[in-house]
């Protein structure tokens, strides 16, 4: 066996287990999270007082025109000098919540905003309160349409928590590190890292099809009933 093949497969036991331990848990939690915090901040944008629609656009104003790397250095590297101390998991956790609920929310805020009034008029003049109306009839039809941009939010998550290994996460790509710092071979490590990203990226692109598919089904139900 070659020696850059040999190589790959005794190294990727350690790949998929810190991907395993590491990446995947950061990533569905920030996603789950950050798309609480999202729905929160544009309900906020959409429907708040002004000044609590304030803060929120100021949030949302700060995280996206900031670099994500920059926002994890902050947390973890500069909120000591503060006096808040965090490991490097809950760190990476806020970091990448705050980022997924600041750009989750701008396509939330669209999707619902595409509604068509004649819906919270609809639903109003069956008796609906607001909520009801939300729930059951504005959210349900945003979502079918949120569902692409959302997707494609939560793959290049899966991607960016790459940068995690720069606050010492010991997710996939700092163990390709690892591995690197004793092997000496960092063109075969990181080509296979970005591999298994590949893999990853693959499968959750084929998986968002399928999704689309299915609501796109679900939404010529609606309209065939309407």
């Amino acid at each position: 066996m070659p020696h850059w093949l040999q190589l790959m497969a005794d190294s990727l036991p350690s790949l998929l287990w810190a991907g395993l331990i590491f990446t995947i848990p950061l990533t569905l939690i920030s996603f789950v999270l950050g798309l609480l915090l999202g729905l929160m901040t544009a309900l906020a944008r959409l429907f708040a007082p002004r000044p609590v629609s304030a803060i929120a656009r100021f949030y949302v104003w700060v995280i996206r025109g900031t670099p994500l790397l920059v926002q994890l250095f902050v947390i973890f590297y500069g909120l000591p000098s503060a006096g808040i101390y965090l490991d490097a998991f809950p760190a990476a956790l806020i970091g990448f919540t705050l980022n997924i609920g600041a750009y989750s929310s701008e396509i939330i805020r669209a999707v619902i905003s595409s509604v068509p009034k004649g819906q919270w008029e609809a639903a109003y003049s069956i008796g609906m309160s607001w909520r009801q109306a939300m729930m059951r009839t504005i959210l349900p039809q945003a979502a079918r349409v949120a569902v692409p941009p959302l997707s494609n939010t939560f793959i290049s998550l899966v991607k960016d928590t790459s940068l995690a290994a720069a606050i010492t996460v010991p997710e996939l790509f700092q163990a390709a590190q690892r591995i690197v710092a004793t092997t000496y071979e960092p063109l075969i490590l990181y080509i296979e890292a970005a591999l298994i990203y590949l893999v990853l990226s693959t499968v959750l692109s084929s998986l968002q099809a399928r999704l689309e598919k299915r609501f796109a089904r679900y939404g010529g139900m609606l309209e065939a009933n309407a």
